[in-house]
């Protein structure tokens, strides 16, 4: 059965990006390129790939779901499929129509729609952000990959936005890059 995997980077006060939703500001070395270029290659939109020259086939996920704000910055740099190497929904109240063939949109039971994707055979599915579909997907979250970036934001987007709602996870990895980026595995307790 496939697993939802949460991963995304995040500063060591626990923000996924500035107030403005903006992330430029976490510190993106050589040694985080390689990484991510060559543990998650599947995690980099397509036209990073090309900057990166990444070729490398998904690793770990073959599905990736995101909410609007995090698809938004695609939009707006005229990308309407940044992950054409993932079977890609973007969820959302307001887009009016399907803004890309290869983007399909989802508007009801989100929770319900990834169950039945984790019930499918396949690679995992790729949680892409943000907050607030990670906050309402917490119960169907299996792992959490957290790059926990050398950096205190002071404010921002936090890692879940959701009521309280305490739920318990084991540390199942970690590593350290040279640059002091911390890469933490989590699995649902």
């Amino acid at each position: 059965m496939r697993k939802l995997v949460y991963y995304v980077g995040m500063s060591l006060d626990g923000f996924i990006a500035a107030p403005d939703g903006s992330a430029d500001f976490f510190p993106v070395t050589p040694d985080v390129v390689g990484f991510i270029s060559e543990e998650f290659p599947d995690t980099l939109p397509t036209h990073v790939r090309e900057q990166l020259g990444v070729t490398a086939a998904n690793r770990h996920f073959d599905v990736g779901i995101q909410g609007r704000a995090t698809y938004e910055p695609a939009l707006r740099i005229g990308v309407t499929s940044p992950f054409p190497h993932l079977r890609q929904y973007v969820v959302s109240s307001t887009l009016a129509e399907q803004p890309d063939p290869a983007v399909e949109l989802v508007s009801g039971d989100v929770a319900e729609h990834v169950r039945a994707l984790k019930a499918e055979q396949g690679r995992d599915i790729y949680l892409i952000g943000g907050a607030r579909l990670a906050g309402s997907l917490l119960p169907e979250i299996d792992r959490l990959v957290l790059k926990v970036y050398p950096v205190v934001a002071g404010a921002g987007v936090p890692l879940f936005s959701a009521g309280f709602s305490p739920t318990p996870f084991t540390l199942t990895g970690t590593r350290t890059l040279d640059s002091g980026t911390l890469v933490l595995t989590y699995d649902r307790a």
